[in-house]
């Protein structure tokens, strides 16, 4: 086993958030020339996900860290010019391009799997690849069908063969057309000088710890691999010629590795106050947001509604460096409808409100209505609030 250095560094609590929150761009200027494209090589990792409430998490991410940047922008930024790509990383994600080469360690996994949970009809792979040869880019619909009934698992066998295709390499989802998948042959979507899969697994390993460590400003071990999912003996691996440093931060009780250039500057700057969609990167992993912001967060969509405590799709607020709050929206006509307001505390109103208010604009609402505070001595402030910033 790899003897690991003595952390030298040692991070308050607050320390560490506030460099979890510049490397995730959510503290200091944003970089607002680099756009939606810098906000995802940023970030390295911007989730997918079906639900669209106010917007898909894919399109709040960006919004969270630059504002009003429009939604029609969002999506011809990470689709067009070969910019991006669609891959399996903490979950479903969108991944700038120039990381093909890195996921090559996952395309051989997944190539040399020997169990699956759906069959691939023989002949069927090879009758896709020809028709996307010939005819692509192609969604499953356009290749033939994507299931066989309307159950949401039963896939067809051209589903089946383009899915598995897009796990091999042989094939990349190029876009999302109506949220399904549009697929294409990886040799006319990737650029040649990307087109490999000649890293091992230990430099792709490498360069993927590094990217989590980042990314993240500072973590844990779990913190680092869960970021493109990697297992713990991976990270255990290749962590010690990452180029992250060991740190120790007070409070967490685990060792902790940091990205030196987070450690070189102060994180200072302006503070952003914005809704969060529950799949952002700063928060997706629930230990984490719980050590470092002392915020239970849990998706309650898939929470029967008599058990759900804070809503269908409830965004937590970032206001100070802070998570101040939870608005689970909805929306009517030119109405941004807070079906559920929790707010901690009176000092965060003013934060909520100006989240909420400035969501609403993004969405071209033009009235906030709050149905309901979980704390009712706030709902009079919270509208005092509300009706000064709508005017």
């Amino acid at each position: 086993m790899t003897t690991l250095p003595r952390p030298t560094t040692t991070l308050t609590a607050d320390d560490a958030r506030r460099i979890a929150l510049r490397a995730q761009g959510l503290l200091g200027a944003p970089d607002r020339r680099a756009g939606v494209r810098g906000v995802l090589r940023h970030l390295g990792a911007v989730q997918l996900d079906t639900i669209s409430v106010l917007a898909r998490s894919h399109e709040l991410v960006p919004y969270a860290r630059l504002g009003a940047v429009g939604r029609k922008a969002v999506e011809a930024a990470y689709w067009t010019d070969a910019h991006a790509f669609e891959y399996w990383s903490h979950a479903a994600c969108i991944l700038p391009i120039e990381e093909w080469p890195h996921f090559a360690f996952r395309r051989r996994a997944y190539r040399n799997r020997p169990h699956w949970h759906h069959e691939l009809p023989d002949g069927t792979y090879d009758q896709v690849i020809k028709q996307l040869r010939a005819e692509g880019p192609l969604t499953a619909t356009e290749l033939g069908g994507a299931k066989k009934t309307n159950d949401w698992w039963d896939w067809s066998g051209t589903k089946v063969a383009v899915e598995r295709a897009l796990m091999y390499g042989e094939v990349v989802c190029v876009e999302r057309r109506g949220w399904k998948r549009v697929y294409d042959l990886a040799e006319r979507a990737v650029p040649a000088a990307l087109l490999h899969d000649e890293l091992d697994d230990s430099e792709c390993l490498r360069r993927l710890v590094r990217l989590a460590g980042e990314s993240l400003g500072v973590g844990t071990r779990a913190d680092i691999a869960d970021y493109h999912r990697l297992r713990g003996e991976q990270v255990d691996a290749v962590i010690a010629d990452s180029g992250l440093v060991p740190v120790e931060v007070e409070g967490w009780g685990k060792p902790a590795w940091a990205d030196p250039a987070a450690l070189a500057a102060p994180p200072r700057g302006r503070h952003r106050t914005t809704l969060l969609s529950p799949f952002d990167s700063l928060i997706w992993e629930r230990a984490r947001t719980e050590r470092i912001f002392g915020f239970t967060h849990r998706l309650e969509a898939y929470v029967p509604r008599p058990k759900r405590v804070y809503g269908y799709f409830a965004m937590p607020v970032l206001a100070g460096s802070r998570l101040v709050g939870r608005v689970d929206p909805a929306r009517e006509g030119r109405t941004l409808v807070a079906k559920q307001v929790t707010v901690d505390g009176p000092k965060a109103v003013p934060g909520v409100a100006q989240a909420l208010v400035e969501a609403a604009a993004w969405v071209n609402c033009t009235n906030v209505r709050v149905e309901r505070v979980d704390a009712p001595e706030l709902r009079e402030p919270l509208g005092r609030e509300l009706a000064g910033l709508l005017g």
